[in-house]
C-alpha cells in the first residue's frame, strides 16, 4: 500500500468535494435544519387538547369541574355550547378534539354528596392522542373525587389509601423531544453518509473518471480507502455540529462519554458507508443510487429500528427482523449515553453487534465495488 498515491486520492476526493459549492450546503446547513425542523415537529407530547363545554347546569361546581381542566395545562377551552346536539358538529369539523358535558343537577348531587356523572366525547381517529388525553381526564376526576371524599371524612384521607411516588429518571420533564433529537441524529447521520458515498462513486462512473482511475498504478483497495475516507470525516463533522445544536439550541446535556460517542459513532459509519458503497455497486446513475438508497435502505430502517415505533409494540416477525438492523443498535448507545450517562459497561452487547455487523457490511460492499472495478 502506498502512502502517497492515498493521500493524492485524498486531496483530488476533497478538492472535488468542496469544488462543487452547490453540495456544501447539502453536508452542512441540510443536517442542522433537518435537526431543527424534526426536533420541534417529531414531538409525541400532548398538550393544547381543544375541547367544547356544554355546560346544562351552570352551578358554581360545574364551573369549578370546567376550571380544573383549564387549569390543568393539557386543555384549552376553544367553544361553549348550550345545546348537546351541537357538539358533533364541532368534533366533526375537525374544531375541537374534545367535548366536555355537564348535565342538569350536577351540582346538587356533588352537595348532597351523592354520584355524579359527567360525559367526555373524545375524538378517537387519532388512537394515541385520545388515550393519552383519556390519561389526563382520569388523573382531573380522581383528583377531585379525592378531595370531596377528604371533605367528607372531615379533612382526613380516607382509609386504605395507595399515594404513589412517582419519579421519572433521565427525563424527569417527560418531554418526547428528548428522545427524538438523538434519533434524528442517528436518520440525519445515516442519510447523509450512504447517499454521499453511492451517489459520488456513481457520478464518477458517469463522467468516467472513475475508469481514468483504474488505468493509473493505484490498486483497488486503495481508491476504496481513498473514497470512503472523506466521507468519514464528513460524518464526524455532521455529528460535532449536530450535537452542537442538540446541547446549546435543544438544552440537552451529553451525560455520558463523549469520547465512547465519537468512538462507537465511527463504529456505525463502518455501516452506513458500507451500504453506501454497496449501492453504488448495483447503481447506474445518481438518481437510481439515491432512490435505491432511500427505499430499500432507510425507510425499512427508519421503520424497524425503534427510531419512532416501539420494537415491543410490532408483530414478531418484524422484531426479529429489527435485530438484522445496525440502526437499531446505534439508537440504543446513542439515547443511553446521552440521556442516561451510560457506560461501555452496559453498551458492549450493542457495540459489538454493531461492529460485526458493520465489519460484514463493509468488507462485502468492499468486495463487491472491487470484483466491479476488475
Amino acid at each position: 500500500m502506498s502512502l502517497q498515491r492515498i493521500i493524492a486520492l485524498l486531496k483530488k476526493e476533497f478538492g472535488q468535494l468542496f469544488k462543487d459549492r452547490r453540495l456544501l450546503p447539502i453536508i452542512f446547513v441540510a443536517p442542522v435544519l433537518q435537526l431543527t425542523l424534526l426536533g420541534f415537529a417529531a414531538s409525541l407530547d400532548v398538550k393544547n387538547i381543544s375541547m367544547v363545554v356544554c355546560d346544562l347546569d351552570k352551578s358554581a361546581e360545574s364551573r369549578s369541574m370546567i376550571q380544573k381542566f383549564t387549569n390543568s395545562g393539557y386543555f384549552t377551552l376553544e367553544y361553549a355550547t348550550e345545546e348537546y346536539s351541537t357538539i358533533q358538529q364541532y368534533i366533526d369539523n375537525n374544531k375541537v378534539t374534545m367535548a366536555l358535558v355537564i348535565p342538569h343537577r350536577f351540582g346538587d348531587k356533588v352537595l348532597r354528596r351523592e354520584p355524579a356523572k359527567i360525559q367526555v366525547i373524545l375524538d378517537g381517529s387519532e388512537g394515541n392522542t385520545a388515550a393519552i388525553s383519556m390519561g389526563y381526564i382520569n388523573q382531573i376526576i380522581i383528583g377531585a373525587s379525592t378531595r370531596i371524599l377528604t371533605e367528607v371524612l372531615g379533612g382526613r384521607a380516607p382509609a386504605g389509601r395507595v399515594d404513589p411516588e412517582v419519579r421519572a429518571w433521565y427525563n424527569p420533564s417527560l418531554k418526547s423531544r428528548n428522545f427524538m433529537v438523538p434519533g434524528v441524529l442517528v436518520l440525519i447521520l445515516l442519510i447523509t453518509t450512504t447517499n454521499l458515498t453511492a451517489m459520488a462513486i456513481v457520478k464518477e462512473k458517469e463522467i468516467g473518471t472513475l475508469e481514468q482511475l483504474m488505468v493509473t498504478p493505484i490498486r483497488s483497495f486503495e481508491l476504496i480507502l481513498g473514497k470512503l475516507f472523506p466521507f468519514i470525516i464528513v460524518g464526524m463533522t455532521n455529528v460535532c455540529v449536530v450535537l452542537t445544536v442538540m446541547v446549546f439550541g435543544f438544552g440537552i446535556p451529553i451525560k455520558g462519554s463523549v469520547l465512547l460517542l465519537f468512538v462507537l459513532t465511527g463504529i456505525f459509519l463502518m455501516t452506513s458507508l458500507g451500504i453506501g458503497l454497496f449501492v453504488s455497486t448495483i447503481s447506474k446513475t445518481q438518481q437510481q443510487a439515491m432512490m435505491t438508497a432511500i427505499f430499500f435502505v432507510m425507510m425499512p430502517m427508519m421503520y424497524i429500528s425503534g427510531f419512532v415505533f416501539p420494537i415491543e409494540n410490532m408483530p414478531m416477525p418484524l422484531q426479529y427482523l429489527s435485530l438484522c438492523i445496525p440502526m437499531r443498535y446505534y439508537l440504543v448507545i446513542i439515547r443511553s449515553i446521552i440521556l442516561k450517562g451510560v457506560g461501555i459497561d452496559m453498551l458492549w452487547p450493542q457495540a459489538v453487534m454493531l461492529l460485526t455487523m458493520g465489519l460484514a457490511i463493509l468488507v462485502a460492499s468492499a468486495l463487491r465495488f472491487r470484483k466491479k472495478l476488475d
